[in-house]
């Protein structure tokens, strides 16, 4: 850009900043000179940056400055002096009324007394504290008072018996704080030198408004020059949340694939999380190591035919099942968990399922908990996708059909269904995917077609129910090349700003 052109596009404030540089000068100085804050001066120097007629430097210094107790002892005197001071008074207190005589706290007096006691200035004797020092080490300043007065000071800058001070009052409570300190330095480039030197205070014309154009006051004026290859600060859109995108993305997936959304509560009972899926009341999985149950919580049960036909289930089993074989406690089925599942979803609404509304889809997409141990790929919490097909021509082809579609729409190429067992469902597979990050397999979750054991208490016949359960979380990782899945929930905001929006 030519210089008079160049002396065209300054602004009202790089006229007002660029006089007062000379030499290398700091930006509290431009700010100083220029009578602006710190943050318009900063503004003035990017702009003159971006035309090459300064450069800018920028340098961090560590401060150590007074903290909260610091301040307050800076006015009352350490607590070791104080109590000095009231010992030399008194020259003999019971360890007991040390805190009154000297003003301070229980926990303050005693480590002054310790301080004290280590540089040979009191002893103890038969339970009181006794002033030994003389009049002139009593009227001496110690080595972190003289170092409290000198703050704030530079970390660089300090001597050798001033680190000792440092270490000795960074053990004690809000003495001292570390505060680190951004330095920015200017100065004039070449080009910048010769700009300086020029008339700034030409009078230009920022914009054209309506009532400059009505009184005409833009004639005979010069509108200022505006680069619009400057670079300006990046805009970032309102957007919603990146997990609550791919929640959306996934329930319109079901939705077009015809099935109706369940809901329900995250603290239910035993009963529906785990006695109406057939699991046994002795299951690992009902231990407390792997459930978050509600202390003092019973629930209530549902109706009594059901639970009847629960209990015949698991004691002596229905369908040509044999059951499990034990004395069903009904205390145990009242216990109120934390959902480990949303197939206790499934449960509810095949129990309130009418023979006019089959064959049914339904599915669910919500939280879950489980007493896991949090790593990159577990965690306590988390979303579960959950669906239903409850048809009486519904087989194991259709089962792996609809999984295969949903893990395509949500962009998934590479899937393997493997052979598994759950306590509800027969046969049983598990879901895996290929996780490109991690190079590895990962499960996401396990599907089947549900027991006689459950369907019948439920539906009053062993009608087939196809049946599964997908971790969401780790679907999202996926999509997003995100390799922990603790970072989902970290909201960073700047991380936030650079997710892109969710498309498939």
């Amino acid at each position: 850009m030519e210089e008079n052109k160049l002396l065209e596009s300054l602004s009202p404030i790089e006229r007002k900043v660029l006089p007062h540089i000379s030499g290398k000068t700091t930006l509290n100085e431009v700010a100083k000179k220029s009578d602006v804050d710190t943050t318009t001066a900063l503004r003035a120097l990017e702009f003159l940056k971006n035309k090459n007629l300064v450069s800018v430097d920028s340098s961090e210094k560590k401060l150590i400055v007074p903290g909260l107790n610091g301040i307050y002892y800076l006015k009352k005197g350490l607590p070791e002096r104080r109590l000095l001071l009231a010992l030399a008074e008194k020259k003999s207190v019971p360890l007991g009324e040390l805190a009154n005589v000297s003003d301070l706290n229980e926990n303050e007096a005693k480590v002054s007394l310790g301080t004290l006691k280590k540089k040979a200035l009191v002893e103890i004797k038969e339970g009181r504290a006794v002033l030994t020092a003389n009049e002139k080490e009593i009227e001496k300043e110690s080595l972190e008072e003289k170092f409290l007065k000198t703050l704030p000071r530079e970390m660089d800058s300090l001597e050798p018996e001033e680190k000792l001070s440092l270490e000795n009052l960074k053990s004690r409570k809000e003495i001292i704080e570390f505060k680190t300190e951004k330095i920015v330095t200017v100065e004039l480039t070449e080009s910048g030198k010769k700009i300086s030197k020029e008339d700034l205070k030409e009078d230009l014309l920022e914009q054209l408004t309506p009532k400059i154009i009505a009184s005409e006051s833009w004639k005979g004026k010069k509108f200022r020059r505006y680069d619009i290859t400057s670079p300006v600060p990046r805009i970032y859109g309102g957007k919603r949340h990146f997990v609550n995108q791919s929640i959306e993305y996934c329930k319109k997936i079901w939705t077009d694939l015809g099935f109706k959304e369940m809901e329900g509560p995250k603290a239910d009972s035993s009963f529906w999380i785990f006695d109406v899926l057939f699991t046994a009341q002795d299951h690992p999985v009902r231990e407390m190591q792997d459930t978050f149950f509600i202390k003092n919580v019973k629930a209530k049960l549902p109706n009594k035919k059901l639970v009847e036909e629960t209990k015949k289930s698991h004691e002596q089993g229905v369908g040509g099942s044999k059951g499990w074989k034990y004395k069903w406690n009904e205390d145990i089925s009242k216990k109120v968990v934390l959902r480990t599942h949303t197939t206790g979803l499934s449960a509810h609404t095949l129990a309130n399922l009418k023979k006019e509304d089959m064959p049914a889809k339904f599915f669910a997409l919500g939280k879950v908990f489980r007493n896991e141990t949090v790593d990159w790929k577990h965690g306590f919490e988390f979303y579960q996708t959950e669906g239903i097909v409850v048809d009486e021509n519904a087989n194991f082809r259709n089962l792996l059909g609809y999984l295969k579609e949903f893990y395509k729409k949500m962009g998934f190429e590479k899937i393997k269904f493997v052979p598994s067992f759950f306590p509800y469902t027969e046969p049983s597979v598990e879901i895996q995917v290929w996780h490109s990050e991690r190079k590895e397999w990962i499960e996401l979750g396990g599907a089947g077609i549900f027991r006689p054991e459950l369907t019948i208490p439920l539906l009053g016949k062993a009608v087939p129910v196809l049946a599964w359960g997908q971790g969401f979380d780790r679907i999202i990782m996926d999509a997003y090349k995100i390799k922990d899945l603790r970072e989902l929930y970290s909201n960073d905001i700047k991380v936030l700003r650079e997710k892109p929006f969710w498309s498939k």
